[in-house]
């Protein structure tokens, strides 16, 4: 025997190991060992037991090993190991034990396997085998236990499992098995035979078909975990006499029917997840007989009626996830007995009543999540007793309520929330509550998310968040809050998001908010905040969203704004500023919209506005402008819409103009242009909207569309403009209609056409230097994807973001229709995600981005476009990422337009699983999508889509959801 374990060694194993011929035992294990396992190994006839586990072996499994005819014992986990399992190791007909995981084996399962049949534990998980389970398997009439998960398996369970009658522990689960789960059929094999089993575990994975109902002979189970499949039918009532079951967990399938009364009978149980899947009915009353549940998830399902008092009964439980169903009726007072509940979620349901005051007894509550139902009353005082409580969210309700008597502060808050130190997040946005912040909101030093936006509250900000530098994310937005923002508000180091908008405040912008490192994103418009604009706003150098507008500023535009690098957003409109616009606005290289209308803004406009080639939206109305508009704004190909209106702009129309070929809108009214239109304006066919009035135009319209039958109005008052009728090419049944932006149509129609071979879906091409990905519709897809690819191309022709796919072209035909888009080089996020290798490549960093830009394209269709846009199916199969990893949001086919001012729209579409809401709160179209991205979001975090993340997101990630989320009311 030669023990070596947990010895610090290192280097390879010598080849000479090999002349032991009488060695029985080698345990090398635990050690520093690099370097492959020398053939030689092979000839220690005598030997019994191999452990080399946990090292840094590479290389294969030498065939040598098969010659071990002694060997019952053989662990080389946890090394890098690489290659096949040799077909030799089935020669070792005294193997009990064999663990090979967490290396890097490929290859598949050798069918020789199912001749070790004293094997007692198999276990091959976390490497890279493929293929399928091989049906020998079932010839292993020893084994106890199977862990082969964490690989690449595919096809289905092989019924001959079910001869496995010692098996009490199998392990499938992050493979992609297909296929259903094995039932009697004329041979009885299926898994109802394994009468030992106590843990089964085939989660993450694509199987299909319903749950035997002979899962209810498995008397010894324990763990019953089929997360992440494609399971359909309902549950089986048989579950019933799975007395020792423990922990079920049957989420994000699609699982219909209701909840069986039967689970009641489950005395044993400890965790029930049953979240997103298509569950309806009712909670069965039963359910408080699980004295011993700690866990509770039936989320995200079609559940309805009351949530029963019973729950009350559960004195063990401490998660309790009932958000997204249809729940109605008010929180039974009796919820105030789960004494060690941690976790209450209740959010997006349609609760109604107040806020019981026994949820002040729940003394371990660390999270409540009460947002988007029907609640109203008052916010109870009791709450103030929950001292552990962390995050706190009321928002999207209609909670009003009168000053309650037994408080002193005058206020409809209560002051005893005050007494919340360990508050993390506080969010009850969108209320008509009415007083005043509670001052000591901020007492704890913990908050982090504070969300009150659309409220009545007055009054000014709380004195403890001037110096609370845990801040995060605060959205106040749409209140009548008054105050002095030059005295209220501090330095945060971990500030990313401040949104102050529509309120009263006062006072001027000083240049603490320089200082704030991490802030990508500040809103103080429609206050009353004036004076002079601190250049040591130009320090914020992570900011992207600059929104000042509609105040009393005054003075310069600070030339520091120019190291905001990473700006996209930029609006100081409605202000007094005056003199020139300096230059360094020009080196705004992400600008996407700038806005400087009505202001004092005198001199030329700046030639260097030319460099911003990312600008969608350029604003100057109502300023003091003179002299011609520079050649340069023709370079800005990316604009869709140009506003020079109610200026002093002379000369003659630069002809580069023309050369913005996706520019929708464009108003010159109210200036001294003269001389004609130039020519090149012919080829803007984007344009919708086009104001030339009160000018000295003359000469002949172009003959396009937005000229020849625009309003009258919008030609007025120039010296003499003539209008030309031109004729409306048509379209017949059988003719085809190619719209390809910035190239030639037709021309590219046929080479794609040509190219694809009438699209074989092996093809994709390139043209004319670029390259394009074509998305062809079904030719039988009926009203369906009719309906997709309009809401596709009516959307994607009106929007554009740098973090939105773009739209070259599109066809209409009655046999082909199909869609031209710019080519992402690296796929899709879903794909990367789920490769190993590339998942790797995608670090931090790099995840991070792809979060920002996702951000940025959630925050323009919400905020910058009118009618805004909900895309309903963010996941990360629609995210696709280029050659830099800049992520673009793709797949219109769900997306819909929205009046912001219009009813809650709530009917689902889009991908279950990445659209289930966790913490958002504005109550409108808009919370489906965000959550929807931030579902996506922590998929790009962990390497995979998320369970259960909404109460432990990564810190980035959260902020900036919360952040985009928070401002939705605006």
């Amino acid at each position: 025997m030669l023990y070596l374990q947990a010895n610090h060694l290192s280097g390879s194993i010598p080849s000479s190991i090999g002349n032991l011929s009488k060695l029985s035992s080698l345990d090398l294990s635990i050690n520093n060992i690099t370097g492959s396992i020398p053939k030689e190994v092979g000839q220690l006839s005598s030997l019994m037991v191999l452990y080399l586990y946990q090292n840094h072996l590479s290389g294969s499994i030498a065939s040598s090993i098969g010659n071990l005819s002694k060997l019952f014992d053989l662990e080389l986990s946890t090394n890098n190991i690489i290659g096949f399992i040799p077909e030799e190791v089935g020669q070792l007909s005294s193997l009990t034990v064999l663990y090979l995981y967490e290396n890097h084996l490929s290859g598949s399962i050798p069918s020789s396997i199912g001749n070790l049949s004293k094997l007692s534990d198999l276990e091959l998980s976390t490497n890279n085998i493929t293929g399928s389970i091989p049906k020998e398997v079932g010839q292993l009439s020893s084994l106890n236990r199977l862990y082969l998960h964490k690989n690449h398996l595919s096809r289905s369970i092989p019924s001959s499992i079910g001869n496995l009658s010692k098996l009490s522990d199998l392990e499938l689960s992050t493979n992609n098995i297909t296929g259903s789960i094995p039932k009697e059929r004329f041979n009885p094999l299926s898994i109802g035979n394994l009468s030992k089993l106590s843990d089964l575990k085939l989660s993450t994975n694509n199987i299909i078909g319903s749950i035997p109902n002979k899962v209810g002979q498995l008397s010894s189970l324990m763990v019953l975990d089929l997360y992440e499949n494609h399971l359909s039918g309902s549950i089986p009532s048989t579950i019933e006499n799975l007395s020792k079951l423990s922990n079920l967990d049957l989420s994000t399938n699609s699982i219909t029917g209701s909840i069986p009364k039967e689970v009641g009978q489950l005395s044993s149980l400890k965790v029930l997840d049953l979240y997103e899947n298509h569950l309806s009915g009712s909670i069965p009353s039963s359910i408080g007989n699980l004295s011993m549940l700690s866990n509770l998830e039936l989320s995200t399902n079609n559940i309805i009626g009351s949530i029963p008092k019973e729950v009350g009964q559960l004195s063990s439980l401490m998660v309790l996830y009932l958000d997204e169903n249809h729940l109605s009726g008010s929180i039974p007072s009796s919820i105030g007995n789960l004494s060690k509940l941690s976790d209450l979620v209740l959010s997006i349901n349609n609760i109604n009543g107040t806020i019981p005051k026994e949820v002040g007894q729940l003394n371990f509550l660390n999270s409540l999540y009460l947002y988007r139902n029907h609640l109203s009353g008052s916010i109870p005082s009791s709450i103030g007793n929950l001292s552990k409580l962390s995050d706190l969210e009321l928002g999207v309700n209609n909670i009003t309520g009168s000053i309650p008597k037994e408080l002193s502060q005058l206020s409809s808050f209560p002051s005893s929330i005050g007494n919340l130190t360990n508050l993390e997040e506080f969010e009850i946005g969108d209320n008509s509550l009415t007083g005043y912040l509670p001052e000591n909101i901020c007492l704890g030093g913990k908050l982090q998310w504070l969300a009150a936006f659309n409220n009545h509250f007055i009054g000014s900000i709380p004195k403890s968040l001037r110096n609370c530098n845990t801040l995060v994310s605060v959205s106040l937005q749409e209140n009548l809050l008054t105050g002095n923002v030059s005295k209220e508000f501090g330095i945060y180091s971990n500030l990313y998001y401040m949104d102050l908008s529509n309120n009263n405040f006062v006072g001027k912008l000083t240049g603490n908010w320089g200082q704030c490192p991490k802030l990508m994103m500040l809103n103080v418009s429609n206050n009353k905040i004036s004076g002079r604009l601190s250049p040591e706003l130009g320090n914020a150098t992570q900011l992207q969203i600059l929104d000042l507008s509609s105040n009393l500023l005054v003075g310069k535009i600070p030339k520091e704004l120019g190291k905001l690098k990473l700006l996209f957003n930029l609006k100081l409109n409605n202000n007094s500023f005056s003199s020139k616009v300096p230059t360094e606005i020009g080196m705004l290289s992400q600008l996407e919209q700038l806005d400087l209308s009505t202001n004092k803004l005198s001199g030329q406009i700046p030639t260097h506005l030319g460099q911003c080639s990312k600008l969608l939206h350029l604003n100057l109305r109502n300023n003091r402008f003179r002299a011609t508009v520079p050649f340069q704004i023709g370079s800005l190909h990316s604009l869709e819409d140009l506003d020079l209106s109610q200026n002093f702009l002379t000369g003659q129309l630069p002809l580069e103009l023309g050369y913005l070929q996706i520019l929708e809108t464009f108003n010159i009214s109210h200036n001294n242009f003269s001389g004609s239109i130039p020519s090149t304006f012919k080829e803007m066919l984007s344009l919708t909207s086009v104001d030339v009035s009160y000018n000295q135009l003359e000469g002949s319209l172009p003959h396009i569309k937005a000229f020849i039958e625009g309003p009258i109005e919008a030609l007025e008052n120039n010296k003499g403009l003539e209008r030309k009728n031109i004729e409306e090419p048509r379209v017949t049944q059988n003719e085809t209609f190619f719209v390809e932006l910035g190239h030639d149509g037709k021309k590219v129609h046929q080479e794609i056409v040509e190219a694809t071979e009438n699209f074989d879906s092996k093809y994709c091409i390139g043209v004319g230097g670029y390259v394009v990905a074509v998305k062809k519709i079904h030719e039988n897809g009926g009203v369906a994807n009719k309906e997709a690819f309009e809401s596709e191309t009516c959307i994607l022709t009106k929007i554009r973001h740098r973090n939105i796919i773009k739209l070259y072209g599109f066809c209409l035909h009655s046999r082909h229709s199909f869609l031209v888009y710019e080519f992402m080089e690296r796929g899709s996020l879903e794909k990367i995600l789920t490769d190993g290798g590339k998942a790797m490549e995608l670090e931090w960093a790099k995840r991070v981005n792809v979060v920002k830009g996702l951000a940025n394209a959630v925050f323009y269709m919400h905020h910058e476009c009118y009618p805004c846009v909900v895309h309903r199916d963010i996941s990360s199969k629609n995210v696709l990422l280029d050659g830099d990893y800049e992520a673009h949001l793709s797949d219109f086919g769900s997306a819909r337009t929205v009046d912001p001012d219009s009813s809650n729209w709530t009917s689902f579409a889009g991908t279950f699983g990445c659209a289930a809401p966790a913490r958002l709160h504005d109550g409108s179209k808009r919370e489906v999508r965000c959550v929807q991205f931030r579902s996506c979001n922590i998929g790009s975090d962990h390497g995979k889509p998320s369970r259960r993340s909404h109460l432990v997101p990564s810190p980035t990630i959260n902020v900036i959801v919360s952040s985009y989320s928070s401002s939705d009311s605006v």
